[in-house]
């Protein structure tokens, strides 16, 4: 598996897949090199988008690996490669989340992610927040 920046020509395929950003952000983001492309065999199989929780400590917005290719390893690499990015960048933690009904908390948790609180929507799961040192 690969993993690169997303540029201009990845566009559609986020927009078509990615329901979890509004579409006029995603220029921006792929401007900003805050989404990568996950490629298996020359075919786009995933991404993962990220940004700034609080405008100061990196935060994974969404992680999608594509059904067929879960649980070879692929998201795991694309979080390790993210972080140690992050760490370059001068970071000393993460953050990400998820919903309390999604099997992606047990993921956070086993690369050493630790919860660190939740935020109560109404109509929806409880959101899971965890940090992480990279330090």
């Amino acid at each position: 598996m690969d993993i690169k920046a997303a540029t201009d020509s990845d566009y559609k395929y986020i927009v078509e897949r990615d329901r979890h950003i509004a579409e006029a952000l995603v220029k921006n983001k792929i401007n900003e090199h805050e989404i990568f492309i996950l490629w298996e065999s020359n075919e786009e199989i995933g991404w993962m988008r990220f940004g700034y929780f609080w405008d100061n400590t990196p935060f994974m917005n969404m992680l999608w690996i594509d059904e067929e290719y879960r649980g070879q390893g692929h998201g795991k690499k694309v979080v390790l490669y993210w972080e140690e990015l992050m760490r370059k960048k001068g970071f000393s933690s993460v953050m990400t989340s998820t919903q309390s009904d999604e099997e992606a908390q047990h993921f956070y948790r086993k690369l050493g992610y630790k919860d660190a609180g939740c935020l109560m929507q109404e109509n929806a799961p409880l959101e899971l927040i965890f940090t992480k040192n990279i330090v």
